[in-house]
This record gives structure tokens, C-alpha cells and sequence, in this order.
């Protein structure tokens, strides 16, 4: 299989990936010259006994400037099983020493990019590892609410995401400025891109996460639970900022959100719904579970995985 990262390694730009660059050429993971040249760069390629790992350079995060760079990703990576744009994370209510996967879109357009539950099971699973051998005892790894930072304040084209068939995640290190120089938490990073593929061989149950804040605790955690050999497979999560800010609950909400889930690679088997939801929101869930043909809960059935029925 084959995944490619896409890495701002401007030093005069941006945080994180830059730093990220440099440590993934000190440990060695630019085994081989591509030849392929991409904003004016090399691509540099890593292989192990199965997988290909691609990494491609760019002059400012890849979301900023994404028109430019869609043609040659396309010409290039169009073909591969999973992508990640490496960046850093921020906000104004961001919280500290935080490394998060999160699936990307912009909510309120109704535009998903795929989404692969497993494979960004595997990235936050080897975040984790990585967090652990590194000593980064102050980091918790999550994910959170899909978005796109491209597509914000009506600048970016949300619609560009799709035009790109691969699934996407953004990788990154929050919130501030000491996480991100922080070399451990960038080498702890580096080192997970070549673990997309590892796979702990876990029945996974891809789910639908809809409510709670953007780095909801509850849809979080759910990731790393397991019963028996079972697992849950979260991917997109639609916050409740964005079911409001998106008028989700007039008729074109119910269209957007089938196309959430039609992003889902292997679709979903159940819909988990934060229970502080206004009414019309749940009555959305409900709607896309009849649809969907597929059960769906509060959110605090997580807790107890081994109760549900599949």
C-alpha cells in the first residue's frame, strides 16, 4: 500500500512541519530520491516490506494554497490509499499539548473528503505509542471535530477536497508555541507516518459521531476502547458549532450529512449522537439512522461498547 504526506518544509513558514521534515532525513526516512518534483521540490520515498511512504514538500501548508498544488497531486498521488497534511494546530480555546488526527471537511458546505476510519485508527494508535516511548507524559493524543483550515472566513474553495480522490487527515501538534518546538512531540509525529498501515487486526465498527464541542472528550476516547477483538472506527464528527452555523436543520442539512456518510470508507453501522442536542438535530440523526438502516445512541453508550448490537 502506499500513503503520501504533504509537508510545509519552509522554515520561514508555519510550525511543525518544518521541523518534521528534518527530523524524518535525520532518522533515515529518505531512503530513496523519487524524481518526481512538486512546488519546485523533490519527493522523497520510504519503503518497508510492504508499503510505500511518499513525502512531498511544499512552501506553505498544502490547504492555503490548494488550487495550485490539486493538479500535480492528482498527477502524481492520485492512486494511493491514504494522505495526511502535516501542520500544527491553534485556537482560541485549543487545548495545551495536544497531537491530533482529524478527518477533513467543511461542514457547513455539505463537502467530506474519504474518510478511512482503520487507517486513521492506525495514525492515532501509533501516536499514542510514540507519546509513550518519547516520554511526552504532559500530551494526550485526539482527535476532533472534521474541518478544514483552508475554508474558513469565505476564503478557499471547499470543493477542491473532493476533487482529490484519496482519503485525507490532517496530522498535527497543538496548541502553542512551546508544543509546537517542541522536538519530542515533532519526532513523535514523524516517526507515526510510517505506521498508517500497522494494523492490530481488531473488528472495527465504523460509527458516525454527530454534537458535542470540537474536541468532544466523549468521541475521542471512543478510538482507543476495545472489547474482545473489537473496535470503534470514528472518522468524521460533526460538532454542534456546526450543525448551527450550518443550518443543519433545514432540508439541505439532511442532504449534507447523507453525504458525510456516503464518505465513509465501508460506510457505518451506527450513529452516536451527543445527548445535550437540540431537538432538530436529533430529529436529524434519526432520519439518517431510517435512512442509513443503522441504530443510533447517546453518546454515553460508548462507555459500555460490549451492550450494543451490531
Amino acid at each position: 500500500m502506499k500513503a503520501v504526506y504533504y509537508i510545509c518544509n519552509n522554515t520561514n513558514w508555519g510550525h511543525v512541519a518544518s521541523k518534521v521534515w528534518n527530523i524524518l532525513d535525520e532518522e533515515g526516512f529518505f531512503q530513496e530520491h523519487t524524481g518526481i518534483m512538486f512546488a519546485g521540490q523533490e519527493v522523497m520515498k520510504y519503503s518497508d516490506e510492504k508499503n510505500e511512504y511518499y513525502f512531498v514538500p511544499t512552501d506553505i501548508a498544502l490547504c492555503l494554497d490548494y488550487d495550485r498544488f490539486l493538479p500535480d497531486m492528482n498527477a502524481n498521488f492520485a492512486d494511493f490509499d491514504m494522505s495526511a497534511m502535516v501542520t500544527w494546530h491553534e485556537g482560541t480555546h485549543a487545548p495545551e499539548n495536544v497531537l491530533t488526527v482529524h478527518s477533513l471537511g467543511d461542514v457547513n458546505s455539505g463537502v467530506f473528503t474519504k474518510a478511512h476510519p482503520r487507517f486513521m485508527r492506525n495514525l492515532l494508535l501509533a501516536y499514542e505509542k510514540n507519546r509513550i516511548e518519547l516520554g511526552l507524559e504532559q500530551y494526550h493524543v485526539a482527535t476532533e471535530a472534521t474541518h478544514c483550515s483552508g475554508v474558513h472566513d469565505g476564503e478557499g474553495n471547499p470543493n477542491l477536497l473532493i476533487e482529490y480522490p484519496v482519503p485525507m487527515v490532517d496530522i498535527e501538534v497543538g496548541s502553542s508555541l512551546d508544543s509546537w518546538n517542541d522536538e519530542k512531540a515533532c519526532r513523535a509525529l514523524a516517526r507515526t507516518l510510517v505506521h498508517v498501515f500497522d494494523d492490530d487486526g481488531l473488528k472495527v465498527h465504523n460509527i458516525l459521531c454527530v454534537g458535542g464541542v470540537h474536541f468532544e472528550p466523549n468521541f475521542a476516547e471512543a478510538v482507543f476502547r476495545t472489547w474482545g477483538d473489537e473496535t470503534f472506527g470514528v472518522s468524521h464528527i460533526i460538532a454542534n458549532q456546526w450543525l448551527v452555523s450550518g443550518d443543519y436543520q433545514e432540508d439541505s442539512g439532511f442532504e449534507r450529512a447523507c453525504k458525510c456518510v456516503d464518505s465513509i470508507d465501508g460506510g457505518i453501522e451506527a450513529i452516536f449522537f451527543h445527548d445535550k442536542l437540540k431537538g432538530c438535530y436529533k430529529d436529524l440523526v434519526r432520519k439518517l439512522g431510517s435512512t442509513y438502516d443503522v441504530p443510533i445512541y447517546k453518546h454515553q453508550k460508548l462507555r459500555k461498547p460490549e451492550d450494543l448490537e451490531w
